[in-house]
């Protein structure tokens, strides 16, 4: 068996594989790399030519077990290693566009949603500071975000990323006055 030979017929297969498991293709392509490598180095110890295709795949999974288990250990980016400055006047005006639409709430959920996602109080010290079931209090806190992202979609038009991220956002015209 040559390497070029199992590539050939292979290659397509593990490509497919892959791009189901990992949604950026440049991570796509460095870990088909990393299989070509694997099974380079590893096409001698391989005694019997039917397991080759089961091989090839065992090779990919932990491919992209190892990738994802690197991507969880990688520490969070700090404001200095971002590519922009943190600019606290666009934070004061995010919070000030912000601050009324929680306002918009009851009155419980505006407070449980501003200390859990603005002062970034852990949930289950909330749960305990209002003596609350954590469970119930996971749920106050989601319906709160439902609730506020229904107020924002009546204003705003939002453009999210792959991961739902909000990269941009559009006014809807004269359908906002909060911000």
């Amino acid at each position: 068996m040559k390497i070029e030979d199992i590539w050939q017929q292979y290659r397509g297969l593990l490509l497919k594989f892959l791009s189901s498991k990992v949604s950026n293709q440049a991570d796509v392509d460095d870990l088909l790399q990393t299989i070509l490598i694997k099974v380079h180095k590893g096409l001698a110890s391989l005694s019997d030519a039917t397991s080759l295709k089961p091989w090839l795949m065992q090779i990919a999974n932990h491919a992209i077990i190892d990738f994802y288990r690197q991507q969880a250990s990688q520490k969070p980016l700090s404001a200095t290693n971002l590519w922009y400055e943190n600019d606290a006047e666009k934070e004061h005006e995010l919070a000030k566009c912000v601050k009324p639409f929680i306002d918009c709430l009851d009155s419980e959920s505006a407070h449980l949603l501003w200390q859990a996602d603005i002062e970034g109080v852990s949930q289950k010290q909330l749960a305990e500071k209002h003596s609350m079931n954590y469970s119930t209090l996971k749920s106050r806190v989601q319906k709160a975000r439902k609730d506020l992202k229904a107020l924002f979609d009546q204003c705003c038009q939002f453009e999210l990323d792959a991961l739902g991220n909000a990269i941009g956002c559009t006014m809807k015209a004269d359908s906002c006055s909060s911000c």
